[in-house]
């Protein structure tokens, strides 16, 4: 092959699917085949290292080796000056492959020319393509215009691939991405404004609105069912990561022996199972924010590793001693109360600290009462929508008691109640009728009592205790019937009903199997 064929050879390959290690080596087989050379390689610059990508007539180790141009004088020549060099073989400048040429291992100084090609995209130099022979001024003859060519067509097929590593990985991270938030849709159902007008709802966005122009971690806390979700997620809209994704991780739902895989990530063969290498969250929430709720129920074994990641923005996948780097906004929520938990050594401390760096609570449904009429109207309008059903209205008698209830569920428990009212009050409606909303149909005493008193005995299991059942066979009915009205309440939704039940859904599937409500696998 001629130098001619050699440029059309590489210009061909340009326009080929081909890897960028394929790549490369079709580069170098042309250019031996037009230079006469013992060795060569293809190096990639990246700040003041050169790192070999592609080698021929070279011992294997000279691709793990990094070439510093401040220790490798030739080298540096090469990128500086931005055009071919070629090295008379009595250069002072020692060489950098001496001792490392295939055709003459035993040598500590080989006598050769030497041949130095800058890789160009556009005017910067983004690698160096080097040539060695053992015999001076092999490279004498060669034409200068080739050379230029050569190293122009060379950096192109470099940045090419690139450019091509630099799509597949944006491809493979959106993929993942795409992935999870498609997991995440599907077991959560719609809803995601912060509604109220009182002075203490007004208060959290107030919080959210400074916080979200920063990057600290927030803490976020409240009762179960106020609306901490909600919070996180507006944090995220309001911030400059809005435009990347906000990935959710449940720690309540994280079973001890997988949770360190699915925050970091494994490699394969990291644990019987590990089929494949896999992302972890925070790999995948990279350069945005990741979520996690319920973070008091993470194990202390996992905790100093999320300190790391939070303060460092360094993680390491299960089975592997690479460190790699993340970008992560985290914002965590919890229904405990973590000061007590660390005093109770189940939390870490300087986890908590660095968690709390910005908290915000979230008040509870009773400290908002004048919230509770434009919340309704919210779902009783969501509810109506989901029915297919006409008006719906509440008397005055069913606003007073919404009203003066102490909603120990809060908002959530507020939502639930209201879909079930909705649902008693349109049995036998016609579909455009006006569906009026009593005190009737929300029965609140009834539910609130149960749900203000959890050592209480359901009504279904006091019942079933004095007919003469079992404890066991109470709980079990209890169980039934809850689980039951849970799923009916979300319309068949199991991981809503999961949610409202306290529960991950693979495990109420699990219960509803072996409580006879669906059928077994």
């Amino acid at each position: 092959m001629d130098q001619q064929d050699a440029l059309l050879s590489m210009a061909i390959d340009l326009t080929a699917s081909l890897g960028s290690s394929d790549r490369l080596s079709r580069l170098l087989d042309a250019l031996r085949k037009a230079i006469p050379c013992d060795a060569a390689a293809v190096l990639q610059l990246a700040g003041d290292e050169l790192t070999p990508v592609a080698i021929h007539g070279l011992a294997p180790e000279v691709l793990g080796r990094r070439f510093s141009r401040r220790e490798h004088p030739r080298l540096d020549v090469v990128v500086a000056k931005g055009t071919p060099v070629r090295f008379p073989a009595d250069s002072p400048l020692p060489d950098p492959y001496d001792g490392l040429l295939l055709v003459n291992p035993d040598a500590t100084r080989d006598v050769h020319a030497c041949l130095g090609c800058p890789l160009l995209a556009g005017d910067t130099v983004i690698g160096v393509l080097t040539a060695d022979a053992l015999e001076p001024g092999a490279f004498d003859a060669i034409d200068e215009r080739f050379l230029r060519m050569l190293g122009a067509l060379a950096g192109a097929a470099m940045n090419t691939g690139r450019l091509f590593e630099a799509l597949e990985s944006a491809s493979r991270r959106h993929q993942r991405v795409a992935s999870v938030l498609q997991m995440d849709a599907a077991g959560r159902d719609g809803g995601g404004q912060i509604l109220g007008t009182s002075v203490a709802i007004q208060r959290v966005r107030d919080e959210i609105e400074l916080v979200a122009q920063s990057d600290f971690a927030v803490l976020i806390t409240g009762e179960t069912g106020v609306g901490k979700e909600l919070v996180a997620r507006s944090v995220h809209h309001s911030s400059a990561r809005r435009d990347e994704p906000l990935i959710y991780v449940n720690c309540a739902a994280l079973p001890e022996t997988i949770v360190e895989s699915e925050l970091f990530g494994h490699v394969r063969g990291a644990f019987t199972g590990a089929n494949a290498d896999r992302a972890g969250k925070f790999e995948v929430a990279d350069k945005g924010t990741l979520f996690l709720d319920e973070v008091g129920e993470l194990p202390l074994s996992v905790q100093p590793k999320l300190l790391r990641a939070i303060q460092e923005g360094e993680i390491q996948r299960v089975g592997s001693d690479q460190a790699l780097r993340v970008n992560v906004r985290v914002v965590a929520a919890t229904n405990r109360d973590l000061p007590r938990e660390v005093d109770a050594g189940r939390f870490r401390a300087d986890l908590f600290h660095r968690l709390n760096m910005y908290p915000i609570r979230v008040p509870p449904l009773r400290e908002r009462r004048s919230d509770i009429p434009l919340l309704a109207g919210f779902f009783l309008d969501l509810y109506r929508r989901r029915l297919g059903l006409g008006p719906v209205r509440l008397t005055e008698g069913a606003r007073q008691a919404l009203t003066g209830a102490p909603w120990p569920g809060n908002v959530r428990e507020l939502d639930h109640l209201l879909g079930r009212a909705v649902l008693r009050a349109s049995t036998g409606a016609g579909r455009d009728a006006p569906t009026l909303i009593g005190p009737r149909h929300l029965q609140i005493g009834r539910d609130t009592s149960e749900a203000a008193d959890p050592n209480a005995l359901p009504g279904v299991a006091a019942t079933a205790a004095v007919s003469g059942q079992t404890l066991k066979e109470a709980v079990e009915e209890t169980k039934r019937i809850m689980v039951s009205r849970a799923v009916a309440a979300h319309e068949g939704n199991w991981a809503a009903a999961a949610r409202s039940l306290g529960m991950a859904r693979g495990n109420l599937h699990h219960m509803a199997r072996r409580l006879g409500l669906l059928e077994r696998e």
